[in-house]
């Protein structure tokens, strides 16, 4: 999309006042944008409001440089494409919802091999996870790639982080979906996992370059997720996570929702187990997902390896130490093993650490050398 075509587009969903509603009312009306601000007052304000009709008059402020900026982002390489809602190519599966993205931008090697339009699932989750749920998280992705399955979710700190790192590191395709401009990267510790999304991936966002990281934005990049999947995935979310609107945007599209079911002290398994409660289809395993989408040669899929992440446990001083430990030890029962892969520290160490959590009555020592942070309340 370039010179008129792209101008009349992004002035649309440039103008103040102008929302998505009242721009697809106009669209109906009139047709593609540049016959919309060829329309006289009179006419728009039979469509939209007043207010509404006198802001499509003139140009927002600093278009030009808006449209300028937008024309050199787009030549900075072959890998960049903006889609407005009327073009051929736009993915027919946000076309299907009820508020698709009257422009949606994208970026990555995904644009030359069908990564948008391929079958995905979309991995979600909460943005402080236990230990064990971003190696869930990163383990399912993997498995999932490794069948053939696009990984989709929206490059935020926690589980869509591991999630994305999985499939890219089991040799997959990944889709972030973010709630910036394409120009920016959030959060910024994430600046490494955005260059390998779009080395083997790609990375969309429906919003102007230029924008930045406004929390309105995030709950409704969330339609977008689950309008790219077959299906959602949710596997550690707090009863008030933006996860679960995804979810709920899933059932609302005719997708399946998935959920992992966890520690019934752990706050980050609340949303799952409501998930569940409300007819989410519970799932243990990568094949577990498979089966139920019916997936081809799924019965061929290996049980996916539960990795244990590296969990820090830099903290000055014994308490600091001791807090490094019980986070590392999350809500699920742990072996000795594990926690030393998580933690870094050698066993005679551990073991002293998880003694005196023992006897300060914040660790119970279960049967089979396992270890468990005790629930309280």
């Amino acid at each position: 999309m370039r010179g008129n075509e792209l101008a009349g587009w992004l002035r649309l969903t440039l103008t103040p006042g102008v929302g998505p509603d009242a721009a697809r009312r106009l669209l109906a009306a009139f047709g593609l944008p540049e016959a919309v601000f060829a329309q006289p007052l009179g006419a728009l304000r039979q469509v939209v409001s007043d207010a509404q009709a006198d802001a499509l008059a003139t140009p927002p402020p600093d278009f030009d440089t808006q449209l300028a900026a937008t024309h050199t982002w787009l030549d900075g390489g072959a890998d960049r494409r903006i889609w407005g809602l009327a073009d051929a190519d736009y993915p027919a599966a946000l076309l299907r919802t009820e508020d698709p993205p009257l422009l949606l931008y994208a970026v990555g090697s995904g644009l030359a091999d069908g990564t948008l339009t391929a079958p995905a699932l979309a991995i979600v989750g909460s943005r402080n996870p236990t230990p064990q749920g971003c190696a869930n998280a990163q383990a399912f992705a993997g498995s999932l790639a490794q069948a053939g399955l696009v990984v989709v979710s929206g490059m935020a700190l926690g589980i869509d982080g591991a999630a994305h790192e999985g499939a890219l590191d089991a040799g997959g395709r990944t889709i972030a979906v973010v709630g910036t401009g394409l120009d920016r990267v959030y959060p910024k510790r994430h600046l490494g996992l955005a260059h390998r999304i779009t080395a083997s991936g790609l990375v969309v966002s429906e919003l102007p370059l230029g924008t930045p990281p406004l929390a309105h934005n995030f709950p409704r990049r969330n339609r977008i997720i689950s309008a790219l999947s077959q299906g959602t995935l949710v596997v550690e979310a707090a009863l008030q996570s933006g996860s679960l609107i995804t979810a709920r945007l899933a059932l609302e599209q005719g997708k399946e929702v998935f959920a992992i079911p966890g520690s019934i002290h752990a706050p980050q398994s609340r949303g799952c187990h409501a998930l569940i409660k409300q007819g989410a289809k519970l799932v243990e395993s990568a094949q577990d997902v498979l089966e139920e989408l019916r997936w081809p040669g799924h019965a061929g899929i290996a049980p996916e390896f539960i990795a244990e992440p590296p969990y820090s446990t830099k903290a000055k001083g014994q308490n600091g130490l001791k807090n490094a430990v019980l986070a590392a030890l999350g809500h699920d029962p742990a072996s000795l093993d594990v926690l030393m892969a998580r933690t870094g520290l050698d066993a005679a160490h551990l073991q002293g650490q998880l003694l005196e959590l023992e006897l300060a009555d914040q660790v119970a020592r279960l049967p089979g050398g396992l270890f468990q942070q005790r629930g309280r309340g």
